[in-house]
């Protein structure tokens, strides 16, 4: 994955701001820790275990002259969820902007194979709690500072529901995400901004080695006609906790590259 070109045009629009990004050791999250440090913001690093990767992705960060700092912390964990958020103020004394990008793979590896019950209870500890205790937690600061935005990760197919195993756990759990994002930004207006990403068909690792029907549903249900890219994810998530989103909040962007439904309103079927 190629690391954003410093001279693009989004260099210097973050320049001076402090961002927090979680799950950001592989897939959407590192890709949009690397715009946002591209953009000028040194950056906190969350990962849960793979230190490796993400001291590669702190690495990467300050090749780009930002700073960088690294914490590994298990969001299952509310102890560990303040303590994430306690370093992160620590470390520079302040926070501008916080991605929840954390979420569990149960579509790949040996999560895959888990029941269903375990699988929808992995997400919901994850991609739902920790984000709603984070935000809160992250957000009261940021209130009380005068200013800051939050980003969450949705799904573009939550609203409309998709068939199947995996269409009914992440509708149900990215579901609440959105509906959450939109209750905290009127907690927390003025202040605070928060907005939430809903990517559709993205080439993260389950996309990169999905079969043939997957691979042509995924372009054929894009008015783009192709898979989304982690750096498409990251391209809007650095407009939306950048000044030129001052006046976007309580919104669910769908990075998908339009939805393709079939005549009559209908979605396309499997």
């Amino acid at each position: 994955m190629d690391v954003p070109d410093e001279n693009a045009d989004s260099a210097g629009l973050l320049r001076g701001q402090v961002a927090v990004v979680t799950g950001a050791s592989g897939g959407i999250g590192l890709a949009i820790a690397r715009q946002l440090a591209a953009a000028g913001a040194d950056v906190v690093i969350h990962g849960r275990t793979r230190s490796v990767v993400a001291e590669e992705a702190a690495k990467n960060v300050r090749k780009l002259g930002r700073n960088a700092k690294v914490v590994l912390r298990d969001l299952a964990d509310s102890l560990s969820q303040q303590e994430l958020v306690q370093t992160a103020w620590d470390w520079q004394g302040h926070v501008s902007a916080w991605i929840n990008a954390a979420g569990v793979d149960v579509l790949t590896g040996e999560a895959s194979k888990w029941p269903f019950e375990k699988r929808l209870a992995a997400l919901w500890e994850i991609d739902v709690a920790a984000t709603i205790g984070l935000s809160r937690l992250a957000g009261a600061r940021m209130k009380a500072a005068g200013s800051g935005a939050i980003v969450n990760i949705g799904w573009d197919q939550a609203e409309q529901g998709m068939a199947g195993d995996s269409g009914e756990m992440f509708a149900a759990v990215k579901g609440a995400v959105m509906a959450f994002t939109r209750s905290l930004a009127q907690s927390l207006a003025p202040q605070v901004r928060v907005n939430c990403l809903a990517p559709g068909w993205i080439r993260t690792a389950w996309g990169e080695n999905a079969s043939p029907y997957w691979q042509e549903r995924a372009c054929r249900e894009s008015l783009r006609g192709r898979w989304g890219t982690p750096e498409d994810v990251a391209q809007a998530a650095l407009f939306l906790v950048s000044p030129q989103a001052d006046f976007i909040t309580g919104q669910v962007l769908c990075v998908n590259g339009g939805f393709r439904f079939g005549q009559g309103g209908e979605r396309l079927s499997s």
